[in-house]
């Protein structure tokens, strides 16, 4: 509940009490054109069912490949299915980076990253209580802590400076290639 809480109070922060903060700087862009509000309800509402069916299908391809090259539950989900669900914020930041809007860039990365740390996951934990068939927790193993603080660290190091330099993404894609070879080579112990 803390984690919700602490979520939504970010979103207050950003979008309502501080928004002046977090607004982009204007790059000579053109105001576009809105949909009306139902037509981007009903496109958001198609694009729900049309993900949660891809969904289905991927998972279910994943479980299978997991098992035929023996990828520990672990590396599957802290590598693969980051990679692959977060494909689409992946594409926006690259996109926004090469238009020199690392602002825009980086605050997509960990706008992703604070909404699956400080609501999904929390909130898939409160429903395990009522849907699933026992109920999850977040405990982590030592090592998952320790990539979690080293890889806040690094964020936290990088966004810090205001600027960046392609050779500080190539030094970031490393820690997480670390992390990846890493759950790869010496998975966490079942117990």
């Amino acid at each position: 509940m803390v984690l919700i809480v602490t979520y939504a109070l970010g979103l207050l922060f950003s979008l309502k009490t501080h928004s002046e903060f977090f607004g982009a700087a204007e790059h000579g862009e053109h105001e576009e054109e809105r949909w009306p509000m139902s037509l981007a309800l009903a496109t958001l509402a198609a694009v729900t069912v049309l993900v949660a069916l891809t969904s289905e299908i991927f998972v279910e391809s994943v479980q299978q490949a997991a098992t035929t090259l023996g990828l520990s539950p672990a590396f599957v989900g802290f590598i693969v299915v980051a990679i692959v669900g977060a494909a689409a914020e992946m594409v926006a930041a690259f996109s926004a980076a090469r238009k020199n809007r690392l602002d825009l860039s980086v605050g997509i990365a960990l706008g992703s990253a604070s909404q699956i740390a400080l609501f999904v996951a929390p909130v898939l934990v409160l429903l395990s209580y009522v849907l699933g068939p026992s109920p999850m927790d977040l405990t982590f193993w030592p090592g998952a802590v320790a990539m979690m603080l080293i890889a806040s660290m690094t964020a936290a190091l990088v966004t810090n400076a205001g600027r960046s330099a392609w050779f500080v993404g190539f030094l970031v894609t490393v820690v997480y290639l670390i992390f990846a070879l890493t759950l790869y080579l010496l998975p966490p112990r079942v117990s």
